[in-house]
């Protein structure tokens, strides 16, 4: 955008909104700085934002996400360069209040998007990228578990480093060989680049290995736990089988696809994970547990925006308006609940001292939410209505023209 850029001219007051604060909106004012928050604001912040009829909201925190995918292969075979991709996905997400972002990576046994060359791609991206991007993006890496080549390489990540969540997939048992998912089986098999015949006779090869999966896996976990690099499962269909990932440390459920895994996972203190658009749809497009109802039975700890940027800010206000959860509560799962999940204790909440990453967001179609102004670290990264910013000086304000993402 162009405008104040708010690092360089001491911060931003917003003020005339309603601020969620301690589980509550209320009428106050905020100045946002890249050194923090202050709240309430001093008063003599150079640029102020009209807050007025809007709700000053914590920035979203995804922490999964693979609509990025859709930009670097919007059609099977049809590929785009990955720094278009990425700058794409950075716009689509703080357009939609997501101020901090995790690309779900997949590292496969699968050539072609979820192959090896292309993981190795796109985690040098984002690492090239990052400083050009508006939200703090961060690397979700999606580990399919039969994929026994990765693991050196994984771990050596890890230890740089350059992985901030592991996720354990497998996708080989749960679609590759269950019966009645020839849905999602043509997915993969279009997403390679070969053949269904060819597709079926690698999984086939790559199935014979499944002896030596279970030690990879624990080696996997053990150099997570050691550099700390919290840890995802993937699509548990079991209480069994979260327990066995709980006990390697893996405190995350993500999209456990009983109740009666949900249920255990709750009971053992675990964060939950489901995909907001499953409440915006109304349900699980797979035909699993609907995240909504879970979210009524205390069993969603966190939304995702899993496959669809503008998911999360819907989702929580679906959520308040059918009842199912106060906004404040709604809001948490996509924002204080899902940053604390994964160790970040610097961002969900609006209070002082924590990162100014902040969404002011039109709610007066209260299931049409749309996001006004998105400031990460104090700086106004998207500003759909110029109007609304104006530069104090010690004669006047000034409307600054321009300032639109």
């Amino acid at each position: 955008m162009s405008g104040i850029d708010s690092r360089r001219s001491g911060g931003v007051r917003i003020e005339g909104g309603r601020v969620l604060a301690d589980g509550a909106l209320v009428a106050g004012s905020v100045a946002a700085a890249a050194s923090g928050l202050v709240a309430p604001a001093r008063g003599d912040e150079p640029c102020v934002l009209d807050a007025d009829g809007l709700l000053v909201l914590p920035g979203i925190v995804d922490i999964h996400g693979d609509a990025f995918e859709r930009q670097l292969m919007p059609r099977p075979g049809v590929d785009f360069p990955v720094d278009l991709a990425l700058a794409e996905s950075d716009r689509q997400a703080i357009a939609n209040g997501i101020t901090t972002v995790f690309h779900g990576i997949t590292w496969s046994w699968e050539p072609g998007l979820r192959g090896p060359e292309n993981a190795v791609r796109l985690l040098a991206a984002v690492e090239r990228l990052r400083p050009q991007l508006c939200a703090d993006t961060r690397l979700h890496l999606r580990h399919e578990i039969f994929n026994l080549d990765a693991e050196p390489t994984l771990v050596e990540w890890m230890a740089a480093g350059r992985i901030d969540v592991l996720a354990f997939n497998d996708h080989m048992t749960l679609t590759v060989e269950a019966a009645g998912r020839r849905r999602s089986l043509d997915r993969m098999v279009e997403r390679s680049g070969l053949s269904h015949d060819a597709f079926c006779r690698l999984a086939d090869d790559v199935a014979r290995r499944r002896d030596a999966v279970p030690a990879s896996v624990a080696r996997l976990a053990a150099a997570a736990r050691t550099h700390g690099v919290p840890m995802l499962s993937h699509d548990d269909t079991s209480p069994a089988q979260r327990a066995h990932y709980r006990a390697l440390g893996c405190r995350i459920a993500e999209f456990p696809t009983t109740l009666e895994t949900a249920e255990a996972a709750a009971a053992a203190g675990d964060a939950i994970v489901f995909g907001a658009p499953n409440v915006v749809r109304g349900g699980s497009h797979t035909g699993w547990t609907k995240a909504s109802d879970m979210v009524a039975r205390g069993l969603c700890s966190v939304l995702a925006s899993d496959y669809y940027y503008p998911a999360p800010l819907v989702a929580a206000f679906r959520l308040a308006a059918d009842g199912t959860a106060p906004l404040a509560r709604a809001w948490s799962l996509v924002s204080e609940a899902a940053a604390a999940a994964v160790g970040l204790a610097d961002r969900g909440r609006l209070a002082p001292g924590l990162r100014a990453d902040i969404v002011l967001v039109d709610a007066a179609v209260i299931d049409r939410p749309r996001v006004v102004a998105t400031l990460v670290r104090g700086r106004i990264v998207h500003l759909a209505d110029a109007a609304r910013l104006v530069r104090r000086d010690a004669r006047h304000a000034v409307p600054v023209q321009g300032a639109a993402s």
